[in-house]
């Protein structure tokens, strides 16, 4: 329950730096977007003085033209086009016009070149709010259309460009903690497994010494043959220990006699209302290559995970198939099945249903399974009251 406890605290902690993040770039992309608008307001005076100097300079005699005509050269970053009332272009400020691909080229072709070029930037235009009426006098109007100055582009992609920098921050980040946390967790796996393996051995190696000593004594052959297949379970238990933390050593194995094997010591194990059943592959030269041990390991936890959602009771369906590049097992309980909200959580280090347990058996197959023998296993399929099927799928070598 302690691991399960931490386990929430993490994932509460995890949804609160997430929502902190959140906001921040919330906050960042409202001030930026804030800051553009005010610029374009800006921008919109500007080009409305401008607008003003240019019908002073065109109506007015008394007016200091100077001043006005330094009103209109002091617009160096907005591009304008001011258009008569037959859409004729009188006048163009800060545009890029494109530059002649032939230096040679007649100076009128040039002109029309750059005719073409404002007639389609002014057809955009007119189609956006960015323009100003001037009223010259009653027969004459012109129109001012204006771009946003590059700076007020630039400016409006930055909470984008802000944005993105944050997610990737933030996708770094989440990943070295990822990365740190799994090098952490293989610390204490590898320190554990090999720690248990070490403490197993020289129990083991004393019950040996016993076993051998009351046998020399005449104690009754058949206890002493149940006590040699317990010592050697402990054995196989401690080796399974030792092989954690590094890959281990695999073999060409067919895949129907790997889970019958594996199965051989639960079917005497499990409680007999469980009604265990085994559908093989009908193809028997299906191979894949595994630690038997280990897999052995995998098919038990597994197994005695579902005679405990059973409580006792119940059918578990083993079924084995395989495809072209996979062997699949699927194995099925009648048990108390799993909230599809936690079909990942289940292999996490820590979650656990039951009253006692550390939470440690699902997340020490899915290494086994995936990090030891390339393939994969998760919750194929899982309703509450009904059961569970767990799914395996691991690469084939061999058909």
């Amino acid at each position: 329950m302690k691991l399960r406890n931490i386990y929430d605290s993490r994932r509460i902690w995890k949804m609160v730096l997430l929502a902190v993040s959140l906001v921040l770039v919330g906050v960042f992309i409202y001030i930026s977007t804030r800051l553009v608008k005010d610029l374009a307001i800006q921008e919109r005076e500007r080009m409305e003085i401008w607008a003003d100097a240019t019908r002073e300079l065109t109506t007015s005699t008394d007016t200091d033209v100077d001043f006005l005509f330094r009103i209109i050269r002091g617009n160096r970053n907005i591009p304008v086009l001011l258009v008569d009332d037959d859409g004729n272009i009188v006048e163009q400020r800060n545009f890029k016009l494109p530059e002649p691909a032939d230096t040679a080229k007649m100076l009128d072709e040039y002109s029309q070149v750059n005719k073409e070029y404002l007639a389609k930037r002014l057809q955009k235009l007119r189609n956006s709010s960015n323009k100003i009426d001037i009223e010259i006098d009653q027969d004459m109007h012109q129109t001012l259309y204006y771009e946003d100055s590059d700076v007020l582009r630039r400016l409006a992609y930055y909470p984008y460009i802000q944005l993105a920098v944050m997610l990737l921050f933030l996708g770094v980040a989440y990943f070295a903690l990822i990365s740190v946390k799994r090098a952490e967790q293989n610390r204490v796996w590898v320190g554990l497994s090999k720690e248990t393996a070490h403490q197993l051995g020289t129990p083991i190696s004393s019950l040996m010494a016993w076993t051998q000593m009351l046998e020399s004594m005449g104690i009754d052959k058949e206890i002493i043959t149940d006590m040699n297949t317990d010592v050697h379970r402990l054995s196989v238990i401690a080796d399974r220990f030792s092989k954690i933390g590094s890959m281990p050593d695999k073999e060409l194995t067919f895949i129907n006699e790997a889970v019958e094997t594996s199965l051989a010591y639960m079917r005497t194990r499990i409680p007999k209302r469980v009604n265990l059943t085994v559908h093989t592959d009908d193809d028997k030269n299906c191979g894949v290559m595994l630690c038997q041990s280990l897999f052995e390991w995998v098919m038990e936890n597994l197994t005695k995970n579902a005679v405990d959602a059973m409580e006792g009771e119940g059918s578990i369906d083993i079924v084995v198939t395989s495809d072209d590049r996979h062997a699949h097992l699927y194995i099925k309980d009648t048990g108390k099945g799993i909230a599809r909200k936690n079909f990942k959580n289940v292999f996490n280090p820590g979650f656990t249903t039951k009253k006692r347990g550390w939470g440690l058996g699902l997340t020490l197959v899915k290494r086994i399974i995936e990090e030891y023998h390339g393939g994969k296993i998760y919750v194929k399929d899982s309703e509450v009251g009904k059961g569970t099927t767990f799914a395996i799928e691991i690469p084939k070598v061999k058909c």
